[in-house]
C-alpha cells in the first residue's frame, strides 16, 4: 500500500519515477503523482486512478527537473481524488507519505491562519515544516524540529523549493530505504522500485532520517546522533516482471506454484536422507515451553495450519493470533518462549507491531517472509525465507504455498528434536512434501474443469467455505480470496460448526464448497456434507477420487485433486481455491490483479 520513489539525480527524473511507480503498482493504490524543481520551484503532476492517467497527464504537460518525489497512493484520509494525491506542497516543501499521522487533527488545529487544500492527514506535516522554514530554520533543523511532533506511522520523502542538492527521508513504523548510485541518490520504499537504478541499499531502522545529498546520506537516529547503517547488495532484478503468456499475474503467479515450491523444498529438504535440514534455530525446540503464531490475512490462516502441524507432530503448544489483535491484548508470554511472524512483504505494519511486543516480551523471534531485505527479516533473530520470487497481483498464491512449505519443514524440525516423531516418520512426512510440487501440476492441468465450476459460483451472491482439521483454514482462505477477487460474500467455518449457525443461511442460492481430503476427518466432513445437501445446498465437493466417490453422488459440482498424504494435503488443496476464485472473477469482469480497496503491502494500522 502506498509507494515512494525519490531521486536526486544528474539527468530528467519525471521519466525514471514514473518507471519505479509503475513497480509499486502492485503494491495497491488509488492516485498517483509526482514533483520536481523547475526553475527553484516546486511542480506537480498528479491524477486519479491508474497510472497511465499520469503517464497521460506528463505526456500532454512533461515535467522537468533532475530532482524529484513520486507516490502512488491508497486512501485514508480523504477520498481518492486528484486533490487529495500526493505530492503535497507548500511554496516551500513537497513530500510524500506512506502511513497515518493519528495527530494531525490536534496539529492542524495550531496551524491557526493556514488555508489547507486536502482532507489529508499528510498536508499538515507540509505546513509544518513551512512553518519552521519560515523561522529562518535550515531543512534539516526543521525535520528535526517536525518528526518529534508526529504520531502514528509514518515513511516521508520531502523535496525544499530551490535545494536542487537535497532530500531529506524519515521512516518510523513504515519502510523506506536510501539507494546508492554513480552520482545520484535515492529513497524509496520498496526496494523493487529503484532495482533499474541501483542495487546498493540501506534500510532505514526505527525513526532514523536520512539527509541526502550527492555525495551520500547522512542517517540519524530518534535522538538526532548520527547512526551507521549496513549499505546492503539486493540481487532484484531491474528487469520490469511480466506477465509472459498469461492474462494476469495472478495468472502467472499460480502456476509458478510447482516450481517455487520445488525451490522452497530444494533448500529446506535433503532427498536422499529425506531429513529437512533448516539454518541453526535461535533457541532448543526441546526446551520451548510455547510457540506463538502471528500473521494477518492469507499469512494468518496458513500459520492456522501451522498450529494443527506443530502441535499434532511435535507437541509444542501453539497460540495463533491476527497482528492487529495480538499486541492490544496483552497476553502473557512465556519466558523462553518463541514467536513466529508469517508475512509475504515482511513489511506488514500490524505484524510488526506485534513483533514488536513479543520482542519486548523477552521472546526468542522467528519469520517466515517471502523479501529477505524487509524489516520482518531485519527484526528477527532468524528468518527463514520462501523461495517464491516477486508475487505482483495483491492476493497472496505462490507466496502462501510456499509459506506452508517453510512451516511444515519447521513443524517436522521441531518434531524430530523434541522427540516427538522417529527419523522413519520425518523420512514419511518429507517425502509426502517432496511430491506435492508434481500434484499441484496435476491439479493445474486439469483447472479447464474449476473454470466451468466457477462460472457457476460467479452468480452467486453468498458462498459458504466449509473443512475440518487443516482443512479448515483452506476453507477459509477459499472464501477470503473470493472476496477479495470477485467482491462476493463468502465465508468459511469449520464443517461441524455449520449446525450451531450457519446452516441458517443455507438454501438453494448458495453454492457451499467442501473441502474434504481423504483421512481420519472424512467421514465426518461427508455428514455435514449430506445436512446441506438435505437443506438444498448447492455442494461443490474438493476432494479425491476416493473421496468424491464416497460423498458426491448428490453434489451439483465435484473437483477431483490428486491423492495426497494428509499431512501434505493443505498445501495441495489451497491450489484449487485459488482458482475457483480466479476464474469467478474474471468471469465477473473483476480487476483481478488489483482488486479495488486492496493492496498488497499494508502499511497502516
Amino acid at each position: 500500500m502506498c509507494g515512494i520513489i525519490g531521486i536526486l539525480g544528474k539527468r530528467p527524473v519525471a521519466p525514471l519515477l514514473l518507471d519505479g511507480l509503475k513497480r509499486l503498482e502492485y503494491r495497491g493504490y488509488d492516485s498517483a503523482g509526482m514533483a520536481t524543481l523547475v526553475n527553484g520551484r516546486i511542480d506537480r503532476r498528479r491524477a486519479e486512478g491508474k497510472i497511465a492517467r499520469l503517464e497521460a497527464e506528463l505526456a500532454r504537460v512533461p515535467l522537468p527537473g533532475t530532482i524529484g518525489i513520486g507516490h502512488t497512493r491508497w486512501a485514508t484520509h480523504g477520498a481518492p481524488t486528484l486533490t487529495n494525491a500526493h505530492p503535497h506542497a507548500t511554496d516551500r516543501v513537497a513530500l510524500v507519505h506512506n502511513g497515518i499521522i493519528e495527530n494531525f487533527q490536534e496539529l492542524r488545529a495550531e496551524l491557526e491562519g493556514v488555508r489547507f487544500e486536502t482532507e489529508t492527514d499528510t498536508e499538515v506535516v507540509a505546513h509544518l515544516l513551512t512553518r519552521e522554514l519560515n523561522r529562518q530554520k535550515t531543512p534539516e533543523e526543521a525535520v528535526a524540529a517536525v518528526l518529534p511532533r508526529l504520531t502514528g506511522a509514518f515513511a516521508l520523502a520531502i523535496l525544499f523549493a530551490g535545494r536542487y542538492d537535497l532530500m531529506i527521508g524519515a521512516r518510523r513504523g513504515s519502510p523506506l530505504a536510501v539507494g546508492y548510485g554513480d552520482g545520484e541518490m535515492y529513497l524509496g520504499s520498496d526496494a523493487l522500485a529503484l532495482a533499474p537504478l541501483t542495487q546498493r541499499i540501506c534500510y532505514l531502522e526505527e525513526d532514523d532520517w536520512a539527509v541526502v545529498t550527492h555525495g551520500g546520506a547522512t542517517i540519524r537516529d530518534r535522538s538526532g546522533a548520527i547512526a551507521q547503517r549496513q549499505i546492503r547488495q539486493t540481487a532484484l532484478s531491474g528487469a520490469l516482471i511480466g506477465k509472459g503468456n498469461h492474462r494476469h499475474f495472478m495468472e502467472k503467479e499460480i502456476w509458478e506454484q510447482p516450481g517455487v515450491l520445488g525451490d522452497t523444498l530444494q533448500a529446506y529438504v535433503n532427498p536422499l536422507s529425506r531429513t529437512v535440514a533448516l539454518p541453526p534455530m535461535p533457541f532448543d525446540w526441546r526446551t520451548l515451553p510455547k510457540l506463538t503464531i502471528v500473521g494477518c490475512g492469507t499469512a494468518y490462516y496458513a500459520g492456522m495450519v501451522a498450529k494443527y502441524w506443530f502441535e499434532r507432530l511435535a507437541k509444542l503448544p501453539v497460540e495463533i493470533d491476527i497482528g492487529s489483535e495480538f499486541r492490544y491484548r496483552e497476553g502473557p508470554l512465556p519466558q523462553g518462549g518463541a514467536a513466529l511472524f508469517v508475512s509475504q512483504s515482511g513489511e506488514t505494519i500490524d505484524t510488526l507491531a506485534a513483533l514488536a511486543y513479543a520482542r519486548s516480551c523477552k521472546q526468542h523471534i522467528l519469520s517466515v517472509v517471502n523479501v529477505p531485505e524487509s524489516a520482518m527479516a531485519r527484526e528477527s533473530d532468524l528468518s527463514v525465507r520462501t523461495l517464491a520470487g516477486p508475487e505482483i497481483g495483491v492476493a497472496s498464491t505462490k507466496a502462501t504455498t510456499t509459506q506452508l512449505m517453510v512451516l511444515a519443514c519447521l513443524a517436522i524440525s521441531a518434531a524430530r528434536a523434541r522427540g516427538a516423531i522417529p527419523a522413519e516418520e520425518e523420512a514419511r512426512l518429507v517425502a509426502a512434501l517432496t511430491e506435492t510440487p508434481g500434484l499441484v501440476a496435476q491439479v493445474l492441468d486439469r483447472a479447464e474443469e474449476v473454470r466451468v465450476v466457477a462460472e457457476r459460483v460467479a452468480q452467486a451472491r453468498d458462498v459458504l467455505y466449509l473443512g475440518r482439521g487443516t482443512a479448515y483454514p483452506i476453507a477459509l482462505e477459499g472464501a477470503l480470496k473470493l472476496k477479495e477477487l470477485s467482491y462476493i460474500h463468502a465465508e468459511g467455518y469449520a464443517a461441524g460448526e455449520m449446525k450451531h449457525g450457519p446452516i441458517a443461511l443455507i438454501d438453494d442460492a448458495v453454492p457451499v464448497i467442501v473441502v474434504a481430503p481423504s483421512g481420519e476427518l472424512f467421514e465426518k466432513t461427508a455428514s455435514n456434507v449430506q445436512e446441506a445437501i438435505a437443506r438444498g445446498a448447492q455442494v461443490i465437493l474438493i476432494s479425491d477420487e476416493a473421496g468424491l466417490k464416497r460423498a458426491g453422488a448428490k453434489a451439483v459440482a465435484r473437483l477431483a485433486v490428486p491423492a495426497v498424504h494428509p499431512f501434505a494435503a493443505p498445501i495441495l488443496y489451497a491450489v484449487p481455491v485459488q482458482l475457483l476464485a480466479y476464474y469467478a472473477a474474471v468471469a465477473k469482469g473483476t480487476d483481478v490483479d488489483q482488486p479495488r480497496n486492496l493492496a498488497k503491502s499494508v502499511t497502516v494500522e
